[in-house]
């Protein structure tokens, strides 16, 4: 990680649901051999993140653990509702909207915010715009026709 920070990588979800994209994104991380932190300020939303993440496929499962429960520190995917990094994460996932708060220490954040809601995209774009300002180093991921994610800033 440079010391200018981690870069902050926007997701719009257009064709595709949280629940589809953020498996996948998660395995990559982990191929990385990074630790991953998933943050949501809805205990509801981190309940079936929870789930889907046990059973998004039928051959296979991501294993993590709840930042309340024994053992958090030890685990590879942490899903938590507050602000510290318990498992020593290097990629921060942002959902709803959450706090992205001091992203010091990761290497990557993911903000994953559902276009077709106005206020998440409006949301979006003021975060956009106040991280720019801060000298943050920015990219923009956005689905093609096809599904495909493409780098649009």
């Amino acid at each position: 990680m440079s010391d200018a920070g981690p870069e902050i990588w926007f997701y719009h979800l257009e064709r595709s649901t949280l629940d589809q994209v953020l498996p996948g994104l998660l395995e990559k991380t982990r191929e990385r051999g990074w630790r991953a932190l998933v943050r949501a300020a809805d205990e509801r939303r981190l309940d079936d993140i929870d789930e889907r993440l046990w059973t998004y496929r039928d051959d296979s499962f991501l294993a993590h653990g709840r930042a309340s429960e024994p053992g958090a520190a030890r685990q590879p995917i942490l899903l938590t509702g507050a602000s510290e990094n318990p498992n020593g994460a290097q990629a921060l996932f942002i959902v709803d909207d959450a706090e992205l708060g001091d992203t010091k220490g990761f290497d990557r954040c993911f903000i994953i915010f559902d276009g077709r809601d106005e206020a998440a995209l409006a949301a979006a774009r003021v975060r956009w715009k106040t991280l720019k300002d801060a000298g943050a180093s920015l990219a923009y991921w956005k689905q093609s026709p096809e599904g495909r994610w493409e780098k649009a800033a």
